[in-house]
């Protein structure tokens, strides 16, 4: 059976209110307020009243849910200002890539030279090549003591970016994202569904013989 849709609940989270439903008749047995599920009106039943009442329900929660797609709205345009410095981060990796080979490549060329320029230098001191190496080994181990330098502050610097918490002390989009769902959720539960449910069986009791 298809749910009506109340005017402020967008199609994306018809899902979310089925679940949310389907959990609290899945628990019924756990709540005494729920006794009369199965004798006076079955599970079936019940959602199918329940589907077909989604427009009054979900105004119980309306705040909250206002509240939700709110956020997620915000968090999708986040997402979306970050995709094109994405796209930037690919080129930008390629400057990553470098800068981590660059120290490995210059620091193996430093040892090599300092190492035959070493041993041709104690072998023959007079030859001019042995010191010409011994001075490119230098140059590269410079090189890559720069190198290693220049990395580490760039992994400081992406360490600084990616913090899960912002520098205001604000918690990340997810977290408010995921927050915010669940207040509506519990507030969709409490006072809309579960309260819908009472109704619902409180209606179908079987009349009071005593009553005259």
């Amino acid at each position: 059976m298809h749910m009506n849709v109340a005017p402020h609940l967008l199609t994306e989270d018809r899902a979310e209110y089925e679940r949310v439903l389907d959990d609290a008749l899945s628990t019924a047995h756990a709540r005494p307020d729920l006794a009369g599920i199965g004798t006076r009106l079955t599970v079936a039943q019940l959602r199918a009243m329940t589907m077909n009442a989604t427009a009054l329900i979900t105004t119980a929660a309306a705040l909250e849910y206002d509240h939700f797609v709110k956020v997620r709205e915000q968090n999708r345009a986040a997402l979306g200002a970050r995709r094109p410095e994405a796209e930037q981060g690919a080129g930008a990796g390629v400057v990553a890539v470098v800068t981590v080979l660059l120290p490995v490549l210059a620091g193996t060329a430093a040892a090599i030279f300092l190492l035959v320029g070493g041993v041709l230098h104690a072998l023959a001191p007079t030859v001019v090549f042995g010191g010409t190496l011994l001075t490119a080994g230098l140059v590269f181990a410079a090189l890559a003591a720069a190198g290693l330098l220049s990395a580490g502050i760039g992994l400081l610097v992406t360490a600084l970016r990616n913090r899960p918490v912002a520098a205001d002390g604000t918690a990340p989009a997810d977290d408010e994202l995921s927050l915010a769902r669940e207040a509506w959720r519990h507030a969709l539960l409490e006072r809309g569904i579960l309260p819908f449910l009472r109704d619902a069986l409180a209606a179908a009791a079987p009349p009071d013989p005593t009553v005259p």
